[in-house]
């Protein structure tokens, strides 16, 4: 399977121009290596506090947020710019405005005053600020919301000034939301003071965790893990029905082990997958949405979960082992959703598979990659083992450099190695501005307790919605707490996707636990089913029309209609959307919860395969032969049956789809 005419650099303005954290401004030669320099300095510092060194928490998160704020002023203009077009003024500098250099200074002083203080001065400072911990945390806080809005959009930022304007105005506010208010006084010496704010678990973990799992990604896919994943799934999957689109399935649940962007990910395996569905006969909009569905999936396939695995880690306290295996039967009911989908449309279409001239050699593949396999297996091994995430990075990240210098063919050498370091870098800028700008919305939640506010509104909105349904049949057999529990559940996963638009997973799954997730609680659902709950109806935002920007940026590989192919991936991915109700009423799905039982985990991981499976077919239209359009209509809520756990729902379901069976399987035409 080759790559089509799409040049690599096309590849990367499709990249650019769909993801705002990688719209780079191109720099003056002469900045460009000074800013490459300070990146991979970034890397090495990064590398050798996180694995080595003994640098107190607050200075560590202080250095970071310094090389991340400042970097940001540097490398993003202050407006979108995917043409990457010089603009020499009179007060610019190597295409950089004096401006910004100002504000990255700025930005490195005031996020290193406060760590830099002696602890004893730190420690009586909390609560009785001096004139110049305010100005410094004023200018910390604007300028973190101006980088926000630079390298991730305006929608992060936007939110965040309205839980800044909710803290200062909660006198005002309505109903359940209203609250006594603060001074900017108070304000700054929570967000800016303790570590409830900027300086407090959002980028505690990007600087710990989630910068060095980037850099391993950049480094396993340098050494060939990327390709290698790519090639497998081809021998996989490529010779069957349809074969294209099941490698694009099977190769970004590969890559989405190593990528923690959903959008990196569908320009990555896109490139291959997209022309080749469109040459055997995909339609171009289906083409994309199979690309942008599966390689979204990748945000919730262990071991990274786009990050958001290691602020699960932070905040549930369990092993990041437990978290992993955790994600592990929701991602396979994901990627099966679509495999179903895209199984049915290739049958329907009648559409062939790769021949043997079309794929690679399996010999050929490990003879030049096996070495590439290393990195991943020893990261996984001290996950399983016990380690933390930090731990199993380095020598992952270690792994990778002694396997790029050893490889028979595209050897590591010096320069790569400097080039990856800096990009690796460069990659974490704006995850970096977005955990520190979600710390601002996180200080606000715990200043005001608006999360539990939230939670009130919602449970008391579910249980209007449920009292206005009691008394219409069927829904009059189901008792109020369960209706109330189900529209609760609507309500909040509507929130999640609304949030979740355009902003990075691991910022958006932080906001939906400091905001949502209370919600839950207040259900007496169990901590790790809620934030799992949470963090899936926030990734599902990127393939949710009118803000799908992974389905977007396939759509500009495959020249189709992007809001058609978002509607398209949205279908392809409804797997997604259905799991997480899974999960909160069969908690066993999730392996590791108090109410584990193996009994209930078979039967519900029957019913949800055989539920997924009758969805994917109402959606396509087409089974055995084509299906009428009554026949998809029972089949889809027969689905609801088979994925509501329990064996008497599980029964009727049956009963329900089986005149559909009979005229599928028996009934000749």
């Amino acid at each position: 399977m080759e790559r089509n005419s799409t040049s690599i650099e096309d590849l990367k303005k499709f990249e650019e121009k769909y993801d705002p954290q990688l719209s780079f401004r191109k720099l003056g030669p002469k900045l460009s290596i000074i800013v490459t320099t300070i990146l991979v300095s970034m890397s090495l510092y990064h590398f050798w506090a996180s694995g080595f060194g003994l640098v107190r928490e607050v200075l560590h998160r202080g250095i970071h947020i310094a090389y991340v704020i400042g970097l940001v002023f540097i490398v993003f203009s202050w407006k979108k710019n995917t043409e990457n077009e010089t603009n020499k003024t009179l007060f610019s500098f190597q295409n950089v405005s004096v401006l910004d250099y100002i504000f990255a200074i700025l930005t490195v002083t005031s996020a290193l005053y406060l760590p830099l203080l002696p602890s004893e001065i730190l420690a009586a400072r909390v609560g009785n600020p001096e004139l110049i911990d305010v100005a410094m945390g004023s200018v910390l806080i604007l300028l973190t919301l101006e980088a926000a809005r630079r390298s991730v959009g305006p929608t992060l930022p936007i939110i965040s000034i309205i839980f800044i304007l909710f803290a200062i105005f909660g006198p005002y506010a309505p109903g359940a939301l209203k609250h006594g208010g603060t001074s900017w006084l108070g304000f700054v010496n929570h967000i800016y003071i303790t570590n409830q704010g900027v300086y407090g678990i959002a980028v505690g973990v990007m600087a710990q965790y989630v910068f060095l799992f980037i850099l391993f990604g950049v480094l396993a896919t340098r050494v060939g893990l990327g390709k290698l994943f790519i090639d497998l799934a081809m021998l996989l999957a490529g010779r069957y029905s349809g074969g294209p689109a099941k490698v694009a399935i099977f190769s970004s649940a590969f890559m989405g082990t190593i990528s923690g962007s959903s959008i990196a990910n569908t320009v990555t395996t896109g490139s291959l997958t997209i022309p080749a569905m469109k040459k055997i006969g995909y339609p171009s909009h289906f083409s994309g949405a199979v690309e942008a569905a599966s390689s979204t999936g990748g945000q919730i396939t262990p071991p990274i979960l786009g990050a958001a695995a290691f602020i699960m880690v932070e905040y549930l306290g369990l092993p990041l082992k437990d978290i992993l295996a955790a994600a592990l039967l929701p991602a396979l009911f994901h990627y099966f959703g679509i495999f179903i989908m895209v199984h049915l449309e290739a049958k329907k279409l009648g559409l062939r598979g790769l021949n043997q001239k079309e794929l690679p050699k399996f010999f050929e593949i490990m003879k030049d990659n096996w070495l590439s396999l290393l990195p991943l297996i020893i990261l996984v091994y001290f996950i399983l083992a016990g380690r933390t995430p930090d731990f199993a990075a380095i020598y992952g990240i270690i792994s990778c450099v002694v396997v790029g210098i050893l490889k028979p063919k595209n050897k590591l050498n010096f320069i790569d190695l400097w080039n990856c370091l800096a990009s690796g870098a460069k990659n974490t800028l704006a995850v970096g501005a977005a955990a520190t700008c979600v710390g601002i919305i996180v200080g606000v939640v715990t200043l005001t307790g608006v999360g539990f506010r939230l939670g009130f509104v919602v449970l008391q909105t579910a249980g209007d919605i449920g009292n206005f349904f009691s008394n219409i049949w069927p829904i009059s057999y189901f008792s109020f707490d369960q209706l109330k529990l189900f529209f609760s559940l609507v309500l909040i996963a509507i929130s999640c996707i609304v949030m979740g638009a355009g902003i990075p997973t691991t910022a958006t799954y932080i906001i939906l636990v400091a905001v949502a997730a209370p919600a839950l609680a207040q259900l007496n659902i169990e901590p790790l089913v809620a934030h799992f709950f949470v963090f899936y109806y926030g990734v599902l935002a990127d393939i949710t029309p009118p803000v799908a920007l992974a389905a977007y940026a396939a759509s500009g590989i495959a020249k189709s209609n992007p809001f058609k192919t978002g509607n398209t991936a949205f279908r392809l991915g409804i797997a997604k959307a259905l799991v997480p109700f899974v999960f909160v009423y069969s908690p066993s799905l999730l392996l590791i919860t108090n109410d584990f039982d193996l009994i209930k985990l078979t039967v519900t991981v029957l019913g949800t395969l055989m539920g997924i499976g009758l969805i994917g077919i109402a959606f396509t239209g087409y089974w055995i032969k084509p299906l009428k359009t009554f026949e998809q209509w029972f089949l889809g809520l027969a689905a609801l049956l088979f994925v509501t756990p329990g064996l008497n729902s599980m029964i009727v379901g049956l009963i329900v789809i089986s005149p559909t069976i009979y005229f599928q399987f028996f009934k000749k035409v």
